[in-house]
C-alpha cells in the first residue's frame, strides 16, 4: 500500500519512493524514436551507440530489431541509421554522408542547446571550458562542435591546470547529467581563477536531472538505505548514488534490476529510499519494490520535489521515407563527399 508522506509510520519497515524518478522526456522521445522507426520501415535499424544508458531498454530494443553500433562505419551502405539521445558531433553526420546513410537524429533537445551555444561562443572566438565526464559520449559530442576551443574540466581538480588564450573572453558550459553541487563547486573554481568568467544563458544541466537529484536529497538523510535503479554506464544514475550519500543515507548501491540486491543490506534497514535514472522505465521500479514488499518492507511513501509535464516531439526525419531515401543514395552516382558541412546522408 503506498502512503502520503504525512502518514505515521514509527520504526515500521518503510519504502521512501522519489518522484520524479525515471524516464525524462529526452529518454521517451529517443526510444519512441527506435520504435517508430522499426515500425515504419522494418529491421533493421541501426543505433550509434546506446540509444539511452540503459541495460534493460538496449535489450528490449534488439529483441525487436534494432542493432547498435560504436562506429558509423559498421552500418552497411544504404542502410538507416539513428544517433542516441546523448547527441554526435559534425564528423559523425560527415560520416554518414560518406557512407551513404539515411540518418534520423535522437539527440536530446536539451543537448542540442549546449551544441548550439558551443558553436555560438567558438563564432565569437571564446575558449569554452566544457565541465563533464571526459570519454562519455555527450562530452564527446559537444566537444567535436568546436574541437579547437572546448577545454574539458573534469571537476574542480582539473581546474588548476586549465589555461586560456584570452581571460576576458572565457564561457563555461556543461554535460547535462552532472551533479548540480559538483558542476557548481566546479564553477566557482573556474569563476576565482578567471573573473570574468561568463556563464551560459541558461542551467545547461537538464531538469529531470536537477529533480532526480532534488528528490534524493529530500528522502536522503531519512533513508538508511538507498536504492538507485539505473546501469553503470549511466552518468546520471551514478550521480544519484552519490548525491544520496551526500544527503546523509547511510548506504547507497546502483542496480540494473531487483535481482542484484543483496539481501544483506538489508541488515538494521528501517527505511529504504527508492529511486531511478532518467533512462529507467517504471517496470524495474516495480519489480524493485515487488522484491521489497515480500521482504516486509511494503508501505511505500511518495516522496515528491517537482512536477514534470516537458515533452519533445519526435525527430523529424520519422515523417520521411528513409528506406526509399537510402536506396536512391546508393544507385547515385552523385559522390557523398559533395554534402555540405554538417548535412546528412538523408538531406543530399
Amino acid at each position: 500500500m503506498r502512503r502520503s508522506p504525512d502518514e505515521a509510520h514509527g520504526q515500521r519497515p518503510r519504502v521512501l519512493l522519489a518522484a520524479p524518478r525515471g524516464w525524462c522526456a529526452g529518454v521517451d522521445r529517443a526510444v519512441i524514436a527506435v520504435e517508430k522507426a522499426l515500425e515504419q520501415y522494418g529491421a533493421p535499424v541501426y543505433v550509434r551507440h546506446e540509444i539511452v544508458h540503459n541495460k534493460y531498454v538496449v535489450q528490449t530494443l534488439e529483441k525487436k530489431g534494432a542493432i547498435f553500433v560504436e562506429r558509423t562505419e559498421e552500418v552497411p551502405e544504404g542502410s538507416i541509421v539513428m544517433f542516441s539521445a546523448h547527441g554526435v558531433a559534425p564528423v559523425v553526420h560527415e560520416e554518414a554522408a560518406r557512407g551513404r546513410l539515411a540518418t534520423i537524429d535522437a539527440t536530446c533537445p536539451l543537448v542540442t542547446k549546449v551544441h548550439k551555444e558551443a558553436v555560438r561562443y567558438a563564432n565569437e572566438d571564446f575558449d569554452i571550458l566544457l565541465i563533464g565526464h571526459e570519454g562519455h559520449e555527450e562530452v564527446i559530442g559537444t566537444s567535436g562542435e568546436a574541437p579547437d576551443h572546448i577545454t574539458i574540466v573534469d571537476g574542480p581538480d582539473d581546474v588548476a591546470k586549465v589555461e586560456v588564450r584570452d581571460e576576458s573572453k572565457v564561457v563555461w558550459l556543461s554535460q547535462t547529467t552532472l551533479s548540480v553541487d559538483e558542476t557548481m563547486e566546479t564553477v566557482d573554481a573556474l569563476k576565482t581563477k578567471f573573473p570574468l568568467l561568463v556563464s551560459p544563458p541558461s542551467d545547461d544541466i537538464c531538469y529531470a536531472t536537477s529533480n532526480r537529484q532534488a528528490a534524493v536529497k529530500a528522502m536522503g538523510a531519512d533513508s538508511d538505505l538507498v536504492i538507485v535503479v539505473g546501469s553503470k554506464n549511466s552518468s546520471n544514475s551514478i550521480r544519484l548514488v552519490e548525491v544520496a550519500l551526500d544527503a546523509g543515507a547511510r548506504a547507497a548501491h546502483l542496480v540494473d534490476f531487483a535481482s542484484e540486491i543483496d539481501e544483506a543490506w538489508l541488515e538494521g534497514v528501517t527505511t529504504v529510499g527508492l529511486t531511478s535514472g532518467a533512462s529507467v522505465p517504471e517496470v524495474l521500479v516495480e519489480e524493485v519494490l515487488e522484491w521489497l514488499a515480500a521482504r516486509g518492507y511494503a508501505d511505500v511513501e511518495i516522496v515528491k520535489t517537482a512536477e514534470e509535464t516537458i515533452t519533445f516531439s519526435l525527430p523529424k526525419e520519422l515523417r520521411r521515407d528513409l528506406r526509399s531515401e537510402a536506396a536512391e543514395l546508393v544507385s547515385s552516382r552523385a559522390p557523398a563527399e559533395t554534402c555540405g558541412p554538417g548535412a546528412t546522408a538523408a538531406e543530399v
